[in-house]
């Protein structure tokens, strides 16, 4: 092992120096694989407002089709960062809500959601930018 190499903590509790790093043994890529999907930031910040039904998840998110709202509430689910709560109702219905650890995330989560509201132009505008040059 190189002295002085960065060192990260791997999925069994060890470390790694990066020259000789297990990306597939990573706690960063594992967690973050799931919470930058396409549509479970979308569902975390809902969630993390209230409890919803699926059909008021459904409403609120309408470009999602209904078997990719179900298997991103399963992945969620399986994090641990939900729960769904089945109701012996007829027809049954069932409610989704945040779990202390979906809102421990939910915290630092939300600062990035915002940052990217306030800097969406900035970042627009220098895609636009580097777009333009790569074509000059």
């Amino acid at each position: 092992m190189k002295t002085g190499a960065a060192r990260v903590p791997t999925l069994d509790g060890q470390e790694c120096d990066m020259s000789t790093w297990d990306a597939g043994n990573c706690p960063v890529r594992d967690v973050m694989n799931q919470i930058a999907g396409k549509w479970s930031t979308l569902l975390l910040q809902a969630l993390a407002e209230r409890p919803y039904r699926f059909g008021e998840l459904r409403r609120l998110v309408p470009d999602i089709s209904q078997r990719m709202l179900t298997q991103t509430l399963r992945d969620l689910q399986r994090d641990g960062y939900i729960d769904r709560q089945v109701f012996p109702t007829k027809p049954p219905s069932v409610e989704y809500s945040m779990t202390d650890l979906g809102r421990s995330l939910f915290e630092p989560l939300s600062k990035v959601l915002t940052w990217a509201t306030d800097n969406h132009a900035a970042v627009r505008a220098a895609r636009v930018k580097f777009d333009e040059t790569e074509l000059a």
